[in-house]
């Protein structure tokens, strides 16, 4: 029964917990003005940090059980409608609970029940400068390099656009200068009066950026929001957007919900990256909620990528999006693109004798190189040449990883380490050999085999301290390393001038996956690890050792034409009936065991398919990593050629199967899904 009380403030709260419900509290005093503003309550037998996200005059709950308010807190300015509303289409979209949605959003010491620490009354913290005077207008910018024709008919679109929701892809080759198009851009969202978000996809990226856009535009208050900040320093930087003395704001994927009062324009560098899609929990795109948020704010939204993923290309293509196109590399040739048979080739540790020459060449010449392969650790996998045994993770369908300078073996799925064994667990030989290779392996062949070297080693575990990074990218920009090592991490964004060398190891290993991306994602990493060889007025060069020379994958990348390679993938998805030109979602279920998960799935798909029979439902079958972390996985494919059709019936499905019987399969669903 629905009750209404005069005179009494009822609020409705959303809380960090699974569940898709608001909660109702009395609050006599509240009004339409706390609507945003975090609140101390009462929950269960605890207290909780909330978010007030609507006033009701009526609530469903009996009289006796609606539970007071402890205390609206209102230290900080209250989440504005448009951030809410955001917050409410990321729920509502990606079908999780609007509560945990709010609540995440949030940096973490405002989601706790102890009072944030007393903040200085300063401006936002500049890169590498701390309280600058905060300005009520940015200033001049630094002097810029003179734009191309392309470049200059680029930032003129988007000025143009400024002040209404204009999406556009800007399609540049590397070092064609996508970036200096979008500073010009963030200069007249800045002359216009307004905030610019600028998002990237790794954590190593936002120190350089955060130098140029310092250089760019000094004076102007600038702040960085990525998980490797501080909790107060995070805390202190959102505190700045939030109360709009931030005029720039530099993130990874998270920050997409910062709170922006005055937000004029966004920008999402190497959108086609995944790292902008949660994996775990709440599975949002920060790419795509980007582009929602900049047609809820009314403003351009500016998507930059040397190879786009094949759906932002599509929407190009077909109209949706602006496309604007850098075709050209500034002051620099494009680099020249080969591939190393290595079915006739001498391997010394995995590296070929062409490519250790050409190494060497580099190294005589005073020039840098980068050794490319996406692997960290020292062999991906240890095994006894008596028995079989491999180093299998115990708690995961996936091997433990040899790190030799620690002795230890590493899952990279779940975390699990332990040392490395002198002897075979099975039958006690002591002949235990490395098998593959990783960044480590490869580190300390290039090292005996060309001991002149200065060689640095860049992945995760070398890049864990919080400036470690910083301090490497110097040691590169100052001429003190000759060889790089290293993986992704190397592959974008990053622009070394002295560097005229790429060599690719261990590309095949994604040729023939059975994830229909593999060969889009291949394509784009190989063109981004490629565009870091000659960006100084050298022409590079690119070495890709491969057993698969002919590939067509190869031979388009050897050109260099993404648009031709796109428009091939397109018209092979359209046949096949792939995204874009049809709409997933996944069912996710694990549990202990894996028939209690497919179970799960089985009883979920018979009441799918009452659900709608336009929209199709597959079989469940085991996840790609069936066991992680001690628990069975699997999972069940849902697609349908309308996007809203599906919308719809994934909204009925999910109430459905929250009102079903229990289950000791704990499910999720993942819209847009990238991993499968």
């Amino acid at each position: 029964m629905v009750r209404t009380f005069a005179g009494m403030s009822i609020i409705r709260v959303a809380l960090d917990v699974p569940v898709a419900k608001l909660f109702d509290y009395r609050a006599q005093e509240a009004s339409a003005a706390d609507v945003g503003h975090r609140v101390l309550v009462p929950f269960g037998r605890k207290t909780a940090v909330g978010v007030i996200v609507e006033l009701a005059r009526s609530t469903a709950v009996p009289e006796e059980r609606l539970k007071g308010v402890i205390r609206i807190l209102q230290e900080f300015p209250p989440l504005a409608a448009e951030d809410l509303r955001l917050l409410r289409f990321a729920a509502d979209y990606y079908h999780h609970p609007l509560g945990a949605v709010v609540m995440g959003a949030l940096p973490t010491r405002l989601r706790r029940v102890a009072g944030p620490p007393r903040l200085k009354k300063r401006g936002p913290v500049m890169p590498q400068e701390a309280g600058p005077a905060v300005r009520t207008a940015p200033l001049e910018a630094a002097a810029a390099p003179e734009l191309t024709t392309e470049q200059m008919r680029a930032v003129s679109s988007i000025r143009a656009g400024l002040g209404g929701f204009h999406p556009f892809l800007l399609l540049g080759v590397t070092g064609s200068g996508k970036t200096e198009v979008y500073l010009h851009a963030v200069a007249a969202a800045l002359e216009a009066g307004r905030q610019a978000l600028v998002l990237v996809p790794e954590i190593a990226l936002t120190p350089q950026l955060e130098a140029l856009v310092q250089h760019r535009f000094p004076g102007t208050p600038t702040v960085s929001l990525h998980s490797a900040l501080a909790e107060a320093e995070r805390l202190e930087h959102w505190r700045a957007a939030c109360s709009g003395q931030a005029r720039i704001v530099l993130g990874t994927r998270l920050a997409v919900f910062a709170p922006l009062p005055e937000l004029g324009l966004i920008v999402v560098d190497e959108e086609q990256d995944s790292s902008f899609k949660q994996g775990e929990g709440f599975r949002y795109s920060a790419r795509d909620l980007a582009v929602v948020r900049a047609r809820q704010r009314g403003v351009p939204v500016v998507l930059a990528s040397a190879t786009p993923a094949l759906e932002t290309y599509h929407n190009a293509v077909s109209g949706r999006y602006t496309l604007l196109t850098l075709s050209h590399r500034i002051g620099a040739p494009p680099p020249r693109i080969s591939c190393i048979d290595m079915r006739g080739d001498k391997l010394s540790d995995g590296v070929s004798e062409r490519l250790l020459t050409a190494l060497r060449e580099r190294v005589a010449a005073g020039e840098q190189a980068l050794v490319f392969i996406n692997r960290r650790g020292y062999a991906p996998v240890l095994m006894c040449r008596s028995c079989g045994w491999v180093s299998g993770c115990q708690r995961c369908s996936a091997r433990l990883v040899l790190h030799l300078q620690e002795r230890r073996l590493r899952c990279h799925h779940c975390g699990h380490v332990s040392p490395a064994p002198a002897a075979c667990p099975d039958c006690g030989n002591q002949d235990l050999a490395p098998v593959g290779h990783g960044t480590q392996r490869v580190e300390e062949a290039l090292s005996r085999l060309i001991p002149q070297a200065r060689i640095l080693r860049i992945d995760r575990d070398t890049t864990r301290q919080r400036r470690a990074w910083r301090a490497m990218r110097e040691r590169i920009q100052e001429r003190n390393v000759d060889i790089l090592v290293g993986t992704q991490i190397l592959a974008k964004g990053h622009d070394f001038p002295h560097l005229n060398l790429v060599g690719v190891l261990n590309a095949d290993s994604q040729l023939y996956s059975g994830d229909f991306r593999a060969a889009e994602r291949l394509f784009a990493l190989l063109t981004q690890v490629a565009g870091r060889a000659g960006r100084g007025g050298i022409q590079g060069e690119v070495l890709i050792q491969t057993e698969f020379p002919h590939h067509p994958l190869y031979a388009a990348l050897r050109v260099q034409d993404y648009r031709a390679f796109a428009d091939d993938a397109l018209a092979e998805r359209r046949q096949a009936g792939f995204p874009p030109f049809l709409h997933q979602a996944l069912l996710r279920a694990e549990a202990p065991r894996l028939d209690t998960a497919l179970e799960f799935l089985g009883a979920a798909a018979r009441r799918g398919s009452a659900l709608d029979r336009q929209v199709t439902a597959y079989d469940p079958v085991p996840a790609a990593l069936p066991r992680r972390a001690g628990r069975e996985r699997a999972q069940l494919l849902v697609q349908s050629a309308s996007r809203s059709r599906l919308r719809d019936f994934l909204d009925a499905w999910s109430k459905a199967l929250t009102s079903s019987a229990p289950t000791r399969a704990r499910w999720s669903i993942d819209v847009d899904p990238l991993e499968f």
